[in-house]
């Protein structure tokens, strides 16, 4: 077997012992194993059923050829007796895997449409592979896959299990839940599926789906199937004391039978589109102010501070078209450009799949609204900035959307910046600026801290090197400042 990319770059160090090892606080659904995070490591820990069934997988020849072309995150089975894990469960915890490093985790709720819909394709190929083998994936969520830049890979190997006799595809629900009613209802009905899969850790539950569906919708492919049926099944079995599962397995399920399910899904997944072509910053790049010398003059500003030094990680912070992003990446190791518009990402996240870019990692967030901590204890899902740090952060066309757009006081916002830890790149756009004057449409002028002077005594207030440079327009000015 040939060694992938992932492989390659992949270090493999004896960790030191220590105390105890904290589990990840998102890692407990799965009883068999858990995850745990020691000096940027990923480990997982499997007991003795979780244990065979990993043995037993990564000797199918899917797994190994999936694992080759970055479908998989590589895994690497370890002493156990090296680590002194902690004994907060009474659990009997037999062998341990360390796992691929994801550069930054991110949720369904942060990705676009395409995004979505390509990370339901690998699941349902993955499935489709591991069925011929007779392995079976026993769960069904999008959760269980991350990105490298714009390639999806699967990162939850424990849900490889031997496909049990006669089951139906249990990850059924789940996967309509979680990615196909989501992909519905914005190929569909024009509505983003963000705010649904960041308000219930549990998808578009099919009555709700239903809900949404006109009398027209239901002529629409996988509607009927997979909206209205699945509904009424739920409420019938919701109603009764009948065992759905048992009643599925009574009525001679097979292989067969679930192999044909996940292509049909494959079929109607690949059908689904999102017809929005325009939005109010989709067009950007063609329609901002900036003359042909000031941008150049940005491009090479920025070109300049990301190759003065090693920034590992960069923070794209409203990314819009991934210019700049495209530039950072030419250093850095990985990058992560978020914007607020979700057409926006799509655009960018497609041309970077076209390219084959893998260290641009593209997320739709409104930083004034930054996805917070949910699941059980608001820990299960990390807040957006407690899931990395970045080395430098670029701030680019975004100051005067958070003070004037957002209303969020200037000093707020520079401490917030701040307080990420990197370097700052950010640019002053002042208030005499086209971009500036059209946010302050019809508003009240309350922004009386927003000049220049009080921005840069503020960046002296965080920071202890300032470096400036204005732009030809005279109304930007670009800011690098470090701690």
């Amino acid at each position: 077997m040939k060694c992938n990319a992932a492989m390659d770059h992949m270090v493999i160090q004896r960790p030191e012992n220590t105390a105890s090892l904290d589990f990840e606080k998102g890692s407990f659904r799965d009883r068999t194993s858990r995850v745990l995070i020691h000096n940027d490591q990923v480990f997982r820990v499997l007991d003795h059923n979780a244990l065979q069934e990993w043995r037993n997988v990564r000797e199918k020849d899917f797994y190994k050829k999936s694992v080759e072309d970055n479908h998989i995150i590589n895994s690497e089975e370890r002493e156990l007796s090296e680590f002194n894990i902690s004994n907060r469960l009474t659990h009997q915890w037999e062998a341990l895997l360390e796992h691929e490093r994801i550069p930054f985790i991110s949720y369904p709720y942060e990705w676009s449409f395409e995004m979505l819909k390509d990370a339901a394709l690998l699941h349902l190929d993955l499935l489709s592979q591991a069925l011929a083998a007779d392995i079976f994936l026993k769960d069904s969520t999008p959760y269980n896959i991350q990105w490298r830049g714009s390639s999806p890979a699967f990162i939850d190997t424990a849900s490889f299990i031997k496909l049990p006799k006669g089951s139906a595809w249990t990850g059924y629900r789940q996967f309509c839940e979680l990615f196909l009613f989501p992909l519905m209802l914005q190929s569909y009905k024009g509505l983003p599926f963000q705010p649904w899969l960041r308000g219930s850790l549990e998808g578009i539950d099919a009555t709700d789906m239903r809900s949404t569906m006109s009398f027209r919708d239901l002529f629409r492919p996988g509607v009927l199937m997979h909206v209205v049926l699945q509904a009424k099944l739920q409420d019938r079995y919701n109603d009764s004391s009948n065992n759905a599962q048992q009643t599925l397995k009574k009525a001679g399920f097979n292989k067969e039978l679930i192999i044909h399910n996940v292509n049909n899904l494959k079929r109607l997944v690949n059908k689904l589109q999102w017809g929005k072509s325009r939005s109010t910053w989709s067009n950007y790049v063609n329609e901002h102010n900036y003359s042909n010398k000031d941008m150049e003059e940005k491009k090479s500003f920025v070109r300049k501070i990301t190759s003065s030094k090693k920034y590992n990680t960069v923070w794209d912070l409203g990314c819009n078209t991934g210019t700049f992003s495209l530039i950072a990446a030419d250093n850095a190791e990985h990058v992560v450009a978020i914007d607020y518009d979700p057409l926006t990402i799509d655009h960018l996240y497609q041309s970077l799949k076209k390219t084959g870019n893998t260290k641009i990692l593209p997320l739709i967030g409104n930083l004034a609204d930054p996805s917070p901590g949910i699941g059980w204890r608001n820990m299960e899902r990390k807040p957006l900035l407690e899931r990395g740090k970045p080395d430098l952060i670029m701030g680019l066309a975004l100051i005067h959307h958070l003070v004037i757009a957002a209303n969020i006081p200037l000093d707020e916002a520079i401490h917030w910046l701040a307080e990420l830890g990197g370097d700052l790149l950010i640019e002053y756009v002042d208030k005499s600026d086209t971009m500036t004057q059209k946010l302050l449409l019809n508003k009240e002028d309350h922004y009386s801290e927003y000049t220049q002077e009080n921005f840069e005594q503020l960046l002296g207030k965080y920071f202890s090197s300032i470096e400036k440079t204005p732009l030809n327009s005279g109304t930007r000015i670009l800011y690098l400042a470090q701690h």
